[in-house]
């Protein structure tokens, strides 16, 4: 099952003074040395106070101290991610979470067996992804199924710039990104854009307003991108990508101007582009913080859109109409602004219909709502030990 993270370590240590640590490491420095011999990317460790003596440096995790065990009294940690400290053996019973600021940390008891490297502080005590699992779907949704199972998956971006594909199964994730992704300000998917029968994802490039398309593998992966806006999309406060709206069977892209706060629609077409824009509403979309496209959530067999309203919290569903958006119906009466991430993946909950799933901003939580098949949504459902906090995005 999950494995319980110390979210709130890093902010403690900080708090204490306690915020640099490194990774011990292999090889022994000449005997008096300082501070400043320890070089850029390592984490070393002095069994004193004062940094004389022996030095020990690493940049990898070690499982096992040697003649080091229970030694550490001195600690600075110059890698570019995190030092965690365990009291045991094997990265068992964490101690410290240490980041790269610069400055050593005493620490009381001589009691580090091991030392853990990592790039983020979620992989002090368990992987760099969440939790994620649901059910299979009896018929392939159309969207939110990155490799085909007809299970309902997550992409999750981690705060150092990496994509993780969570596929749903088991609880397990799989990085699809090494970095870079860090450079985009809006990364959104729904179905296939680029007409070879595989989800595809598509991301806004934050410095030059670019608009990209990676096409899916169909396995949870991604493909070599390919321009399909060549800038000012900057100038969009929300993008959204909705599903098939025109009615070609083509997925389709909505955005909201920021200057206007109008809503317009950028139909797919066949080579894998947006075609030109139609507007679709005149006014007001800047009062929505959040959109989601759901699909068919009131069982007419047309994409439906979900959006969070900013003064009130509340959701409403937009109901999808030829080439249009029909009257709002009320689906959350208030509250919603408590969950800074709506995800619209399909239906994760194994009926058939499509479902919502949020994270919660209180307890870092992922709480998942059925779909009723009537635009509606069930009570949430609440999955995660609160391992979906200290991300930069999901999708």
């Amino acid at each position: 099952m999950r494995t319980p993270l110390f979210r709130r370590l890093a902010a403690t240590a900080a708090a204490l003074g306690l915020t640099s640590l490194g990774l011990l490491g292999a090889g022994a420095a000449p005997a008096q040395a300082a501070v400043s011999d320890c070089p850029t990317g390592y984490f070393c460790a002095w069994a004193n106070t004062d940094s004389t003596g022996s030095m020990f440096k690493t940049q990898s995790s070690k499982a096992t101290l040697g003649t080091w065990d229970n030694k550490f009294r001195l600690i600075i940690n110059r890698t570019p991610g995190f030092a965690c400290t365990f009291d045991e053996p094997n990265y068992e019973d964490g101690a410290g979470r240490y980041g790269n600021d610069g400055y050593t940390t005493t620490i009381a008891s001589r009691s580090v067996s091991s030392v853990k490297i990592v790039r983020t502080i979620r992989e002090c005590e368990g992987p760099a992804y969440p939790y994620w699992i649901s059910e299979t779907s009896p018929k392939a949704a159309g969207f939110g199924d990155m490799n085909g199972d007809r299970r309902a998956d997550v992409l999750v971006r981690d705060l150092v710039g990496r994509l993780w594909f969570l596929p749903g199964v088991d609880g397990s994730g799989r990085l699809v990104g090494t970095g870079g992704w860090n450079t985009f300000n809006a990364m959104v998917r729904h179905g296939d854009f680029s007409r070879d029968n595989r989800e595809d994802v598509i991301a806004r490039e934050a410095a030059t307003g670019k608009l990209w398309l990676y096409p899916g593998t169909g396995t949870g992966g991604l493909g070599t991108r390919k321009l399909i806006g060549s800038g000012g999309w900057n100038t969009m406060s929300r993008i959204a990508a909705f599903g098939d709206l025109t009615g070609d069977a083509r997925s389709d892209l909505l955005a909201v101007e920021k200057s206007t706060g109008k809503l317009w629609l950028y139909p797919g077409t066949s080579t894998g582009t947006l075609g030109a824009r139609k507007l679709i509403g005149t006014g007001g979309w800047n009062g929505m913080n959040a959109l989601a496209g759901v699909g068919d959530m009131n069982g007419d067999g047309r994409a439906d859109l979900y959006a969070r309203e900013a003064s009130t919290g509340k959701l409403w569903l937009y109901p999808g109409k030829a080439g249009a958006l029909g009257a709002r119906v009320l689906v959350g009466s208030g509250g919603w602004n408590g969950m800074p991430t709506l995800i619209a993946n399909g239906d994760w909950s194994g009926d058939g219909r499509p479902d919502l799933i949020a994270t919660n901003a209180a307890d870092g939580m992922l709480y998942r709502y059925a779909g009723t098949g009537r635009g509606g949504l069930g009570a949430g459902d609440w999955l995660g030990g609160g391992d979906w906090q200290d991300l930069n995005g999901a999708f």
